[in-house]
């Protein structure tokens, strides 16, 4: 098989959140070189900067942060350098304001464009404004979404349906292996940024509801973010703070041993007021995998990853009540909760696994490595 040459651009150095970008850089095909630095890459992976010149670094930064410029000629140039000098055969872009930042430059490089699209670049309406995704669509070869309704969206955007494709993250179904859960008490795990899209306030509400019912139940709480003092005060103002853990962010490895402990997962996404909605959320597939069963909302790729009242229950979005009750019966029921947990191993390893989830992305980049288009 030819081994290509592959540049992966992605917005940030490290992020804990997006272990699914991690699962590109380690298991794609190819010779890859990874770039970062926001929406434009100004960092090699070892943190050198690709513009080379003080004189041109001094110009970019006075276009940047003085003139707020989005599109910097000493930048572009800088990576198209890069491109060439590397002998980049094709590029993958993370997000879709990467996209379309960098597309102008690929064509300058004459290399060919994956964009992958994740979850709030296809939704979020001051990114979607601040970015001209129709100049990237009509550059691009392929453009990929993680569930049905993204892929939706982005045709709604104006991607040509022909580049569309659709490829939902995989799981590493040996790391987050099948869990005993028959004999766990009626422990629930979150996993997520407290931010609006995820409602932890509407979980909170409706855990409040469960311990009425269940008194010994427990939730976990695992992540960071804007909303997390709130949703602490909120726990305080209900009468339950000593029924909630709250854990900060967790590494992988973390997150496996708790789930080791847990009955059920649960999440409730909605769409925030700015537009912003998910993808298809990685713990839910990650839970999926470990055996639990999953209590979330009829949201993007949620509707996809759990099959309702088979793989778990789904409930319409700020269903408090709908949520607490579905919560309230795996609380009572550790059979009913280790049947569908089961059948949400299963699907996982139908659906969701991620060598063949890897392969189907490979197969699009490789499809990819000729088609520049000469429209863009």
């Amino acid at each position: 098989m030819y081994k290509y040459n592959l540049c992966i651009v992605k917005p940030n150095g490290s992020t804990f959140s997006e272990t699914f970008i991690q699962a590109h850089i380690q298991r794609l095909g190819g010779n890859k070189k990874v770039l970062y630095g926001g929406s434009f890459p100004i960092y090699e992976e070892n943190g050198k900067l690709l513009i080379r010149s003080k004189l041109d670094l001094l110009s970019y930064l006075i276009q940047k942060k003085l003139f707020k410029r989005q599109e910097i000629s000493v930048r572009t140039q800088a990576f198209v350098y890069y491109l060439k000098e590397q002998k980049i055969d094709i590029v993958l872009a993370e997000y879709g304001m990467v996209g379309a930042m960098i597309a102008k430059a690929c064509q300058l490089a004459y290399v060919p464009l994956v964009i992958h699209f994740h979850g709030a670049d296809a939704h979020h309406r001051a990114t979607i404004a601040a970015h001209d995704y129709k100049k990237a669509f009509a550059y691009a070869s392929a453009i990929v979404g993680v569930s049905d309704d993204m892929v939706q969206q982005l045709a709604k955007l104006g991607a040509p349906t022909d580049k569309l494709f659709l490829i939902p993250y995989g799981i590493d179904t040996h790391f987050f292996k099948s869990l005993p859960i028959q004999n766990n008490p009626p422990n629930f795990l979150s996993i997520g940024r407290f931010v609006e899209k995820k409602s932890p306030t509407s979980l909170v509400k409706a855990f409040q509801i469960v311990t009425n019912k269940i008194p010994e139940a427990h939730l976990w709480m695992v992540g960071n973010g804007a909303l997390l003092d709130k949703t602490k005060k909120l726990a305080q103002q209900l009468g339950i703070a000593d029924k909630i853990t709250f854990m900060g962010v967790l590494a992988s490895s973390e997150i496996a041993l708790l789930m080791e402990k847990m009955r059920c997962f649960v999440q409730h996404s909605v769409i925030a007021m700015d537009g912003d909605m998910e993808g298809t959320p990685l713990a839910i597939l990650e839970a999926s995998s470990s055996g639990l069963p999953i209590v979330s909302t009829k949201h993007a790729g949620i509707k996809q990853a759990v099959i309702d009242a088979k793989t778990g229950f789904l409930v319409d979005e700020y269903d408090i009540e709908g949520m607490a009750e579905r919560m309230i019966q795996f609380a009572a029921s550790a059979e009913l909760a280790a049947t569908m947990g089961a059948n949400a191993r299963q699907h996982i390893l139908r659906n969701y696994q991620i060598d063949r989830q890897i392969a189907k992305l490979d197969q699009v980049i490789q499809n990819c490595l000729s088609l520049i288009p000469v429209n863009g």
